[in-house]
C-alpha cells in the first residue's frame, strides 16, 4: 500500500476574493486590483483551547506601487474581533473597486 502525500491546502477565498495569512497580518483582496485590505492582529484571548483575535486593525491600501507608505492608506480603524474588520473590510474594498470602475 503506497503512502500519498497530503494536497497543499488551497488559498483561502472570502466573498471571492483571495485571503493570505503571513504571520499576523491578512491580506484580502487580488494584489492585481488598484485595491486590497490589510487587516493586523493587534491582540488575541484565550477561549478554551483556541487563541482568538480580540483587537484588529483594518486598512485599505492602494497598490499602486508609485504611491508613498502614507499615501497607500485609504482608510483605517480597529474592530475588536477578526469577523467585525474582515466584515468592514470586504465592505470598504467592495465600494473602492466600484468605484474605481465608475
Amino acid at each position: 500500500m503506497a503512502i500519498t502525500p497530503k494536497k497543499a491546502p488551497e488559498n483561502l477565498v472570502y466573498r471571492g476574493r483571495p485571503l493570505l495569512r503571513q504571520g499576523g497580518e491578512l491580506y484580502y483582496g487580488d494584489m492585481r486590483d488598484p485595491y486590497i485590505v490589510m487587516l493586523r492582529i493587534l491582540e488575541t484571548k484565550k477561549l478554551g483551547d483556541f487563541t482568538v483575535a480580540s483587537r484588529v486593525a483594518v486598512s485599505l491600501l492602494k497598490t499602486a506601487a508609485d504611491a508613498s507608505p502614507l499615501e497607500r492608506i485609504v482608510k483605517h480603524g480597529e474592530k475588536p474581533g477578526l469577523y467585525d474588520a474582515l466584515d468592514i473590510g470586504a465592505v470598504w474594498l467592495e465600494r473602492a473597486l466600484s468605484a474605481e470602475k465608475g
